[in-house]
């Protein structure tokens, strides 16, 4: 059976990080709001898991995925079940828990980068906190991004044989999926950032080189160069405000 991943249709967003894995490892899934309500997809079936009361486990948000009766929420535990079933998590334990460690990092990050432009509530407009974001912005880009790749690029550092690699990995040698989600990271603050994130890229050259190199898998390629993956807007989390970048 297809995997079911449930998020907003218009946005990349935290969906976004889920299909860039599944989309490399080439397996079935159905994106169900992007799907036919008059099939039984669409909206209606996301918000189903979000607010019928017969769900036993609801998730508090999206994305979620369901897998036969598995409900998934939360970005980073779904890529934690994907990860080992669609091979891009390495086989020991202690290698996974640190994998979860890095997604999770990474996670916190893209939740600064969405309080970029919602500093005070997500339920005002970004007009409606448009100073606070100016102060906000400011900060990250001095002390905040630099923060967080300089520690990615400390663990690409550290991570043994990434030297010899033309692709370095963040986790062991082959691809695993907090590699995918570096590169997203990266994609979307190029577009929301873009002069503060080449400046810090110019700090971190591995981080750079991943975020080169991971678009060269084949099926990787392939979803990018498609009409499944959604452009960068400002309805998602990297929104692009010339004056946030200053």
């Amino acid at each position: 059976m297809a995997y079911e991943l449930h998020y907003w249709p218009g946005i990349q967003g935290r969906g976004e990080f889920v299909r860039l894995a599944l989309e490399a490892a080439g397996a079935p899934y159905v994106d169900v709001a992007r799907g036919d309500e008059d099939e039984g997809a669409g909206l209606p079936a996301m918000l189903h898991y979000l607010e019928d009361a017969s769900v036993a486990r609801p998730p508090f948000a999206c994305p979620f995925l369901v897998d036969g009766r598995k409900v998934i929420g939360q970005t980073a535990a779904i890529l934690l079940y994907l990860g080992p079933r669609l091979k891009l998590a390495p086989a020991g334990e202690a290698d996974r828990l640190w994998l979860h460690q890095v997604q999770l990092t990474l996670a916190d990050l893209v939740a600064e980068v969405h309080e970029l432009h919602h500093p005070i509530a997500s339920s005002l407009y970004y007009e409606d906190q448009k100073k606070e974001a100016l102060r906000r912005s400011e900060d990250f880009r001095r002390t905040r991004l630099p923060k967080f790749l300089g520690w990615c690029e400390a663990v690409l550092q550290r991570n043994a044989g990434n030297a010899q690699r033309e692709v370095p990995r963040l986790v062991g040698a082959r691809l695993t999926y907090a590699d995918l989600s570096l590169f997203q990271v990266v994609d979307g603050l190029l577009y929301a950032l873009p002069k503060a994130t080449r400046r810090t890229l110019r700090k971190t050259p591995l981080v750079a080189a991943l975020h080169e190199g991971v678009p060269r898998q084949r099926r990787l390629a392939a979803y990018l160069a498609s009409e499944r993956r959604i452009p960068f807007n400002t309805q998602g989390i990297f929104r692009h405000y010339p004056e946030l970048d200053a």
